[in-house]
């Protein structure tokens, strides 16, 4: 099992060990004492999981207060583009930018600390996204920042023609807009 640091602070990629043969393969996707060794070790109380056509860009979303969520993403079919922003005022990466191809064949994960928006574009036919939180989702504490704000300068990998973006988060706030995030 790897654990790689990424340039921001506490945002881990994480790929698990494969073990192939001619049925298959296996792999143990997360293990909590695995994780605690590498000082991940809150629980994780909520998976979810979201089937998204070619073009669908999801985010960015982030919790607030209480509900604020450290995840641990993955994809199950397909390929997505999963970006984050660090939205920790005291962070020295504070208002970067970091995203990284997740695959299922490449069976990568990455660990997003609280303090991060997060959200991710679909880049093949079809993708199922899973990802494990840490804090229950509660919609009162629901924050959003817009995906195509300027001044962040994101490469979706999706043609801007081609995006397809919800109603809901068309109307997110842009970053210098957003509602702050108190850790």
């Amino acid at each position: 099992m790897a654990f790689v640091e990424t340039p921001i602070p506490d945002l881990v990629l994480y790929t698990p060990d494969l073990f192939r043969d001619e049925r298959g393969y296996f792999t143990e996707s997360f293990n909590a004492r695995v994780f605690a060794a590498q000082g991940i070790d809150k629980p994780f109380v909520q998976d979810n999981q979201a089937r998204s056509l070619y073009g669908v860009v999801r985010g960015l979303h982030y919790q607030t207060g209480l509900a604020m969520q450290a995840k641990l993403v993955r994809v199950l079919e397909g390929t997505v583009l999963d970006v984050v922003v660090d939205l920790r005022p005291d962070s020295p990466a504070y208002g970067q930018v970091y995203s990284v191809e997740l695959t299922a064949d490449s069976h990568r994960q990455l660990y997003v600390p609280r303090g991060f928006a997060h959200g991710y574009s679909v880049l093949s036919e079809h993708a199922v996204f899973f990802y494990k939180c840490d804090q229950y989702y509660d919609r009162d504490q629901e924050g959003g920042i817009h995906p195509e704000d300027a001044s962040l300068a994101i490469d979706w990998g999706i043609p801007r023609h081609k995006r397809i973006i919800s109603a809901k988060d068309q109307n997110l706030p842009f970053f210098g807009d957003h509602r702050p995030i108190h850790l």
